[in-house]
């Protein structure tokens, strides 16, 4: 039986085990996904040690941008993003990282909940891996303009130079922020107790 996890510290909420049991049950597959609490300090190690026998797994904070360092190979995203949410053990015995957070993220807003991204105002709250892979994603489709706003500012401002680009109007269009006023959407990426991975309004 494949062997799947998802790693974090905190990793007890994750409803991950929950939903991919249902995926392996409508698709077929014969499977079992379990939470994997990693040591904030020894996260490759862990890694390590279960990819010996694992297939694949799923990366939640704090470690995406470790997990990235971690690869021997990336797909064309994470190596955008430079933070992975996905491992997987090819055939060789390597490590391929991948991101489908942005993925996830802009199919959710656009498709599932309606909202059209373009030419709108932006906030988001939180500068870690997650946010990493989701900048990229949600700037492609045009919003007017994109704030990141985080309790360590350095880091916000790191991602606003990386990330930022003219906006259609000619104006700077990643940016950084104290408040979250003026905004049409706000989203939050980060732990729990901190906000939900997807709570927008």
């Amino acid at each position: 039986m494949d062997q799947y996890v998802v790693f974090g510290n905190p990793i007890g909420h994750s409803k991950s085990p929950l939903i991919h049991r249902l995926f392996a049950e409508q698709t077929g597959q014969d499977l079992e996904y379990a939470t994997l609490l990693a040591p904030l300090d020894e996260f490759s190690d862990c890694a390590r040690g279960f990819f010996k026998q694992g297939s694949g797994g799923n990366v939640t904070v704090p470690f995406k941008e470790e997990a990235y360092r971690l690869c021997d190979s990336l797909t064309a995203r994470a190596q955008r993003a430079g933070a992975v949410n996905t491992l997987s053990k090819l055939a060789d015995g390597t490590l391929q990282g991948d991101n489908t957070d942005g993925a996830g993220l802009v199919r959710d807003l656009t498709v599932n909940a309606g909202v059209e991204l373009a030419g709108k105002r932006i906030l988001i709250l939180g500068a870690g891996g997650a946010v990493r892979g989701v900048l990229e994603p949600i700037l492609a489709h045009k919003p007017q303009s994109l704030v990141i706003a985080n309790r360590t500012v350095e880091k916000a401002e790191q991602l606003a130079r990386e990330f930022d680009e003219p906006g259609a109007g000619g104006g700077q269009r990643v940016c950084l922020v104290a408040g979250a006023g003026g905004c049409d959407h706000q989203c939050h990426l980060g732990e729990p107790g901190r906000g939900n991975a997807a709570d927008c309004r």
